[in-house]
């Protein structure tokens, strides 16, 4: 706390006027963090397309990690419950739940909504970490990756009985599994 005073030029009794502890400090930043999320993924998801706005919201979000990695990784701390982490989820993912459902349909929005998110963190991650050693344009993966998981969430079209989204044969029957 001390460090925090005096990173905002306080001195400490003063920081604890207006922040009971380290708890509280935490759960002001991550609310900090989640409006600023919110207001990314707002301004990404405009042009009604949800493939587009999903890669523009990913965008969105990346470019904030990069801006502040600090208060990101705090967003991944194991913590305590606090009483107001679900409503923090739920307002800064209600704009990335949205476009999911759009594009992969309301019965795959929350596994879709998962896959996004871990596969954005987990490249986002390694990427401030500088674990892309191998070379080559991370730019260009970052592309690859989008284009693969937008076909990923997008659900395949039914040709029979046993081709439904979920189903291997129907995914090989339509040229789109393995």
């Amino acid at each position: 706390m001390r460090d925090v005073a005096e990173a905002v030029g306080v001195r400490t009794p003063s920081l604890y006027k207006r922040v009971r502890g380290r708890a509280d400090l935490f759960r002001l930043i991550l609310e900090d963090v989640a409006d600023e999320l919110s207001s990314v993924a707002d301004a990404a998801a405009a042009s009604g397309d949800p493939a587009t706005d999903l890669r523009a919201l990913l965008t969105g979000y990346r470019a904030f990690v990069h801006a502040n990695p600090a208060a990101y990784a705090l967003t991944y701390t194991p913590r305590q419950p606090d009483g107001g982490a679900t409503a923090r989820s739920e307002r800064s993912s209600a704009v990335l739940l949205r476009v999911v459902a759009e594009l992969a349909g309301p019965e795959q929005t929350l596994p879709s909504a998962r896959t996004v998110v871990a596969w954005a963190n987990g490249f986002i991650t390694m990427e401030l970490a500088g674990a892309f050693r191998l070379g080559g344009d991370v730019e260009r993966a970052w592309d690859f990756g989008l284009d693969r998981l937008l076909d990923a969430v997008r659900p395949v079209p039914d040709s029979g009985p046993g081709s439904g989204p979920g189903s291997v044969t129907g995914r090989r029957r339509n040229g789109t599994g393995a």
